[in-house]
């Protein structure tokens, strides 16, 4: 396992913008997870170790792209039907043609089958006139149509898939076709999960006076998962200095990253900063975001810690901003920043500068057939409903003070970071 250096998160700047935050985690850290090999059938959602070179042409051979007939193009009459006696016998998939097609005949072949030896031309099926033992070819066709040509899927020798790459069906179905059966990949990240808070309360049980059900602990288990990691679950931790100095020490034993929400700030209750620091170092990261701000990134001994927010919308903006980039970067996967699309404000919105603001969102479709994000009418940090009712994110940047409504904006989906 590789190991972070003790400063890794130090930073003495005052308010990080999201983009610095990504390169600096970018710079400063590393897989700290092994590889290991699994069976195509379990690749899909892991993250590649090795780049994925194709050891050979695909299709290996030119093939035949529609049921028809294969041709010779020099004996087409330009202008006016063909028709060329049949040669004898047919090539499909996977039973080739093993003969020269002599000039002035055509060959019945179907879909997928090898090009035989000698015609360069398919003429599909439809576009013919069948006779028992010959075929009438129209005019009009190209040379060369309706054959694919070796290789012109994937080239010998190209990476099809690079290292980092959380693997989809479709790359898995690619690793197939290039003949292999297993694939080098990183172990998952092991991630420690805790809330602390004796005003929180486990779903299903008796609420109290004054408490309130954990949910920031479920929302942060689920993203975690969507992003491939292996997630234990501490529970809820007293407010007590030594329950959570004992529970970080455990957690730093069997994984690679110790994650909560809540409980960092210097109030006369709030343990997990002091916990941390006398078992390794905390850095607080200020970020220019809204809602989010403060995260507390540092070390358990030799083991990665952040602590997010409390609030459960702020803790939802903060891990798309910031802990979605570090969990892949640990895991070893490629932490690129997700896609956003360009959507009409449906809206008028003013902003401080220097910030950047997220504005919670649905998308309707208006009269012109444009997206139009409106946005969810409360925005405090603690209303998890917003979160529900909406498909994203409005982004507006730092140097944003006046949205007008009809402004285009950049519109992220939860769906570009939920996964």
């Amino acid at each position: 396992m590789a190991q972070l250096s003790d400063d890794c998160f130090a930073f003495g700047g005052k308010l990080m913008t999201v983009a610095e935050a990504w390169a600096l985690l970018s710079q400063r850290l590393t897989p700290v997870v092994e590889t290991e090999r699994v069976k195509l059938a379990a690749a899909v959602g892991r993250v590649l170790a090795e780049d994925l070179t194709a050891p050979a042409d695909i299709p290996p051979h030119d093939n035949v792209a529609v049921d028809g007939y294969a041709v010779h193009f020099d004996d087409l009459k330009p202008g006016e039907d063909t028709r060329l006696p049949l040669a004898e016998g047919r090539a499909a998939a996977g039973h080739p043609f093993d003969e020269q097609v002599p000039r002035g005949r055509a060959l019945r072949v179907f879909t997928g089958a090898v090009m035989p030896q000698g015609p360069d031309t398919v003429m599909m099926q439809e576009d013919c006139v069948a006779e028992k033992d010959a075929v009438v070819i129209r005019p009009g066709i190209r040379r060369g149509a309706n054959r694919r040509k070796s290789g012109e899927d994937v080239k010998m020798g190209v990476v099809v898939l690079k290292r980092g790459r959380r693997l989809r069906p479709q790359d898995v179905g690619m690793a197939a076709a290039l003949g292999r059966t297993e694939l080098p990949v990183y172990r998952p990240l092991r991630v420690a999960l805790f809330s602390t808070g004796d005003e929180l309360i486990e779903p299903g049980k008796a609420l109290p006076a004054g408490a309130i059900y954990d949910s920031n602990r479920y929302t942060l288990m689920s993203l975690l998962g969507g992003l491939g990691c292996r997630v234990t679950d501490f529970g809820i931790l007293k407010d007590r200095l030594d329950v959570v100095r004992d529970a970080l020490a455990n957690a730093a034993k069997g994984h690679d990253l110790i994650v909560t929400s809540g409980g960092v700030s210097t109030g006369d209750e709030d343990h997990v900063k002091a916990a941390v620091e006398a078992q390794g170092s905390l850095y607080v990261w200020r970020l220019a975001i809204k809602p989010g701000r403060p995260a507390a990134l540092g070390q358990v001994g030799r083991v990665p810690f952040l602590g997010l927010p409390g609030n459960p919308v702020a803790v939802m903006v903060t891990f798309y901003g910031l802990a979605r980039a570090m969990v892949l970067l640990l895991g070893g996967a490629d932490p690129k920043p997700p896609q956003r699309f360009s959507v009409r404000a449906g809206f008028a919105h003013k902003k401080k500068p220097e910030r950047r603001e997220y504005l919670r969102a649905r998308l309707e479709r208006a009269a012109d057939g444009a997206l139009v994000a409106q946005r969810f009418p409360r925005d405090g940090a603690g209303i998890l409903s917003s979160m529900v009712e909406s498909d994203g994110l409005v982004e507006l940047p730092e140097d944003l003070t006046q949205l007008s409504a009809g402004s285009m904006v950049d519109f992220l989906p939860f769906s570009e970071v939920q996964r």
